[in-house]
């Protein structure tokens, strides 16, 4: 799922594309991506887009009447420029959005459609979309551990409630957890006031330093290849290959449809976290340490 770099880089590509510019018609390609009814899409054609902003991992196109259309893109969901009248052919485009000088096309890959599209008007329909996540980027350490300690989650579940922080989701908090050298099961309310610091830190540096590249490159060419996977990770997606730290081989927790990635030397002492599938199957035979793994 595209996160709060992720988003920005979108923003960042938009801006010059969008702003000032005519709206010219909105095809829906799919009845399952639009979530409200009133007002309607066509409510959005023939007006200027005036404003862009992100709204969690919802990117939000503002235009004139105070008109909005807020896309979440979910897992599978991007978004391509491509020539005006560009056509909707195949299961995977959902919408395209007109302009005179070329359309902004949104596809789903997959067969399940989550991505979503609502239509809103004004600030309150604006917030009635916002989760309430903390913006980290504009937090105080204060503002952060209030937020963090508010109920006693795992690490990694708190980073990515969207109704606790704002953009962070499986992959950055990878990163942002072995950049704190935390473990993902730490529980909150068990944080020292020097983790609670080291984490906010970590939250800040590693979303401020993806978003300065991300958006760096989107302003060479447009973000067609959104992926949760990057080239100079160091955790998310990692999994088997060297910490860049320590050298120790990348670990992971997997459950659902989700992957954990960490390093144990660097953040939970050497210790293996019980992946829920495999220590299932082998029970004692499970290794509890890298020693043991290494054995």
């Amino acid at each position: 799922m595209p996160e709060l770099p992720d988003i920005a880089a979108y923003l960042e590509a938009l801006r010059p594309l969008l702003i000032d510019r005519k709206l010219e018609r909105v095809r829906i390609a799919t009845p399952f991506l639009l979530r409200t009814i009133a007002p309607p899409a066509s409510a959005a054609e023939a007006k200027t887009v005036t404003a862009l902003r992100s709204i969690g991992k919802r990117i939000a196109i503002g235009l004139e009447n105070d008109i909005w259309l807020v896309l979440h893109l979910m897992i599978a969901g991007r978004l391509h420029w491509r020539k005006p009248g560009a056509a909707l052919s195949g299961r995977q485009y959902l919408a395209g959005f007109d302009f005179a000088h070329g359309t902004l096309v949104l596809t789903e890959a997959g067969s399940r459609r989550r991505a979503s599209l609502h239509v809103v008007e004004g600030e309150d329909g604006l917030r009635a979309l916002d989760p309430g996540g903390l913006p980290v980027l504009e937090s105080s350490l204060d503002d952060f551990a209030g937020r963090l300690t508010s109920a006693n989650h795992t690490l990694k579940r708190a980073l990515t409630d969207p109704r606790l922080f704002s953009g962070i989701g499986n992959a950055y908090s990878d990163e942002i957890l072995h950049a704190a050298r935390l473990s993902p099961v730490a529980l909150t309310k068990k944080l020292t006031p020097e983790e609670i610091r080291r984490l906010w830190i970590a939250t800040r540096e590693t979303l401020t330093a993806w978003i300065d590249r991300l958006s760096a490159e989107a302003r060479e060419r447009f973000p067609e290849r959104v992926t949760a996977f990057r080239e100079g990770m160091a955790m998310h997606g990692r999994y088997g290959q060297p910490c860049p730290v320590c050298g120790a081989k990348v670990q992971r927790i997997r459950y659902a449809d989700n992957e954990t990635n960490y390093c144990a030397r660097c953040q939970t002492g050497g210790r293996l976290l019980a992946d829920r599938a495999l220590s299932r199957l082998l029970r004692e035979d499970w290794p509890r340490s890298l020693d043991e793994l290494d054995k």
